[in-house]
């Protein structure tokens, strides 16, 4: 929609105040909000100001006046509010000179998009993501100078069968065997055909829902897919959907990766393709899984720069809790067709040259999908550029259960780091494939890493965790 039809679609549905939406660093949605009398289309042009020192990952006192720069675009009506509310996805900008702001995850990813047409190894990047989460009835937790303290419940939990719920109807979801289960033992199969439905009339194809592998309600609804910026937006839209629907059923949602020992965290496997005048750049009916150079070499450079990439698509400190060697988690730096035990999988479903895609595993959906996708791309785009072939590199293909390997075999392969500091580190070794294409500066990166360091890394290493109660308190 131009900035006009936003307006008269703000009319025909009776909107009373207009939503402005934009993302921090860590990529949670920050908002505020106008009554619509003070509603223009100037406002398209000219932006609103608000003060930024206090947004995460933003904070420069020294120049905290921005502008949010609204994408008619995005234009939808909340299906949340109250009121009827009109809510617009924005770009944060620089006052003045209306400037993309430097560290504007959204302004990011849209300079990824137009590196890539420069390029010309491609037009289009399609992003799938198939996000996880947790729905849970009850969650407590503290963290203060004495108590480090957490609880999640949920009546599906395997941990209940033995609660008096007056009465207890003992459908309850064993650990690791919530792969697709009927009704009645999947008890949140309504709660996600409402989520469902939500996204399809907020114009966001959904292809199927389902229940996770683990007990306790975990779930995953997959979107189809679309272009870099595009699927942003519909993540950013998708979490806030998820979140909200359980709310108003009583329930909760959380995208955390791993809320829960010993059964499967939630990770949000990224299938990605190149496409160029109409047509799919990663297919050859020759090419090993029917990939082409173009696809081969792009996964060269997801799997030589994962452990920087991991930065930016599983950045927190809990993601590693998933990323576990030996747990059945895509912790292995190789390709494989149809192997889930490879940090990259080949669907092989389809013969359909414009289904071949390749589907990199280590990411969740704690990440920004800004920023997450952003260094996914330029990491396959230099992949291409330096015909980074990942068989001369020894990173597959490997088509057995890398988990069944003898400790010799297994020694031979390149794992994702195995905690944020690890990966904040790999981010600063290994930077020139973002900085050098000119979309990520150094300071971006610079200012990110000590962000992360101080607000995350460093706040978990200085607390003692319950388990180390459980295991040290008598030394």
């Amino acid at each position: 929609m131009t900035p006009n039809e936003v307006l008269r679609f703000a009319e025909e549905n009776g909107a009373k105040v207009v939503d402005f939406k934009f993302v921090d660093v860590p990529g949670t949605w920050q908002h505020f909000t106008i009554p619509v009398s003070q509603f223009e289309a100037d406002l398209f042009y000219e932006g609103l100001g608000f003060d930024g020192s206090s947004i995460r990952g933003f904070q420069e006192i020294e120049a905290s006046d921005m502008l949010v720069m609204p994408d008619p675009a995005t234009a939808v009506m909340d299906p949340f509010g109250a009121v009827p509310t009109l809510s617009l996805i924005c770009d944060v900008v620089e006052p003045g000179t209306l400037a993309p702001y430097e560290r504007d995850p959204r302004s990011l990813a849209k300079r990824a998009e137009a590196y890539l047409r420069e390029t010309r190894i491609a037009d289009r990047a399609y992003f799938g993501p198939e996000a996880e989460f947790f729905i849970f009835d009850d969650v407590r937790y503290d963290s203060s100078a004495q108590r480090q303290f957490f609880a999640v419940d949920s009546r599906e939990g395997v941990w209940n069968t033995d609660r008096d719920e007056g009465p207890n109807l003992g459908n309850k979801v064993r650990t690791k065997e919530g792969y697709f289960p009927v009704p009645p033992v999947d008890t949140f199969q309504d709660l996600r055909n409402e989520m469902t439905l939500v996204l399809e009339s907020l114009g966001i194809p959904v292809e199927r829902q389902h229940h996770e592998v683990a007990s306790a309600g975990q779930a995953e609804i997959d979107i189809k897919y679309d272009t870099l910026v595009a699927m942003a937006d519909k993540m950013m839209t998708y979490k806030y959907v998820v979140k909200n629907v359980a709310h108003r059923n009583g329930k909760v949602a959380t995208f955390m990766p791993k809320p829960i020992y010993g059964d499967n965290g939630s990770g949000m496997h990224v299938h990605q393709s190149l496409w160029k005048n109409g047509e799919p750049l990663f297919h050859d009916s020759c090419g090993y899984a029917h990939l082409s150079e173009t696809a081969r070499f792009y996964i060269g450079g997801l799997l030589l720069h994962a452990p920087a990439i991991l930065a930016f698509a599983a950045p927190t400190t809990n993601s590693y809790k998933r990323l576990v060697p030996g747990f059945e988690a895509p912790v292995n730096l190789v390709f494989s067709a149809r192997n889930r035990s490879a940090a990259i999988r080949i669907p092989m479903y389809s013969e359909n040259p414009k289904a071949k895609r390749v589907e990199f595993r280590p990411p969740d959906a704690s990440c920004n999908p800004y920023l997450a996708f952003t260094a996914m791309l330029l990491a396959g785009l230099d992949g291409i550029q330096n015909r980074i072939d990942p068989e001369t590199h020894g990173m597959g293909p490997i088509d057995k259960n890398i988990y069944s390997l003898s400790a010799a075999e297994a020694g031979e392969i390149r794992s994702v780091p195995g905690s944020l500091g690890e990966a904040l580190n790999a981010l600063d070794r290994d930077r020139g494939f973002l900085t050098d294409t000119g979309v990520v500066t150094d300071a971006f990166i610079d200012s990110y890493i000590a962000f992360k360091t101080a607000r995350e890394l460093d706040e978990v290493r200085l607390r003692p965790t319950p388990h180390e109660y459980f295991l040290y308190f008598d030394v």
